[in-house]
């Protein structure tokens, strides 16, 4: 019996004791300040604070890769050599409500060193790009978008070559900074589509384009090079364009991006300028990596010098194949 009485005790005691704080909890003050939750209890003040949205994305990728041979004695022959390959990528994206905003920045070099030859040391690649695109969002992957591209290089270009009768190469410059820099901003319909797995698909179509060749260098724009007019350090043209931006993941550790921009003018309806930028990068952990970089430009008003010595427009192309250091932030 007594036992009995103690269980039943016990068991009023605790369902007092739980009474009583559910009561407190109960009674607890709430307030909701500047979208701030603030709850008082007793003598504690607990502050709930919502998450702040995230507009902004930000990031980037840096690699580097060195290749050196030295050669001393060497029986079979060669030439000691260096090879240096660098390349920086920034992005800055921003999104809210209907209101899109993409940058883009790349920023490659390489040179290439052999003791043995005249003018030693020599540029193999040089790229500036930026891209920036505004966009207003008409359906949930539709946008009108304003686009600026801007390209150019950073250093001089040369092209090595031996005159006849000479015993030693001479070299002629073919390229500077700024010279040439391709402006072109277009508006058009953007289809833009970003899939769970962060792969990216965006292809923006414009109607009203304009493009502008620069060459600030008097020489060269005295030569006309780059399609400007002698003398001239503009060239204004007014066209349709294409272009488009692909980020996907292949396999799990390879990864694909690439950029095409095609323009073609109104005065030239359907000759096309072509420019194709693709990178395929193959992570072997998170520091090192391999990367197949591929540049392909087509400028019917370019005139290039090729290696059977006539002149005329062709096809630029650019392989890459770059093992080394791969950091991405």
């Amino acid at each position: 019996m007594i036992k009995r009485l103690l269980f039943l005790f016990a068991f009023i005691f605790s369902s007092v004791h739980l009474s009583l704080a559910q009561d407190e909890i109960q009674l607890a003050d709430t307030l909701v300040i500047n979208g701030e939750t603030i709850i008082m209890l007793g003598d504690s003040v607990i502050i709930m604070r919502p998450d702040k949205p995230v507009y902004w994305k930000t990031g980037g990728n840096f690699n580097l890769s060195i290749q050196q041979v030295s050669l001393t004695n060497w029986a079979a022959g060669g030439a000691s050599n260096m090879a240096l390959n660098t390349g920086l990528n920034l992005f800055a994206n921003f999104k809210k409500d209907e209101k899109i905003w993409d940058n883009n920045l790349t920023v490659n070099f390489g040179f290439n060193r052999q003791s043995d030859r005249e003018f030693a040391t020599r540029k193999t690649n040089d790229n500036f790009i930026f891209i920036s695109k505004y966009g207003r969002e008409l359906t949930p992957k539709w946008y009108l978008s304003t686009q600026i591209d801007a390209r150019t290089q950073l250093l001089g270009g040369y092209r090595y070559f031996r005159p006849s009768g000479a015993d030693r190469d001479a070299r002629q410059r073919i390229s500077d900074i700024l010279a040439p820099a391709y402006i072109q901003s277009s508006t058009g319909l953007n289809f833009k589509k970003e899939y769970k797995n962060n792969d990216k698909v965006s292809v923006i179509a414009s109607p009203f384009t304009g493009r502008f060749t620069i060459v600030m260098d008097d020489s060269l724009s005295r030569a006309g090079a780059f399609g400007v007019i002698p003398g001239e350090t503009i060239r204004a043209e007014a066209g349709v364009s294409l272009s488009s931006a692909t980020d996907i993941q292949i396999l799990e550790n390879i990864r694909w991006k690439a950029d095409l921009n095609l323009f073609s003018s109104y005065e030239r309806l359907g000759n096309m300028v072509v420019n194709l930028n693709s990178i395929i990068s193959m992570k072997v952990n998170r520091y090192i990596t391999t990367r197949i970089e591929t540049v392909l430009i087509y400028d019917e008003r370019v005139m290039i010098t090729r290696s059977d010595d006539t002149v005329g427009p062709a096809i630029q192309l650019q392989n890459l194949i770059n093992f080394g250091i791969g950091i991405d932030f």
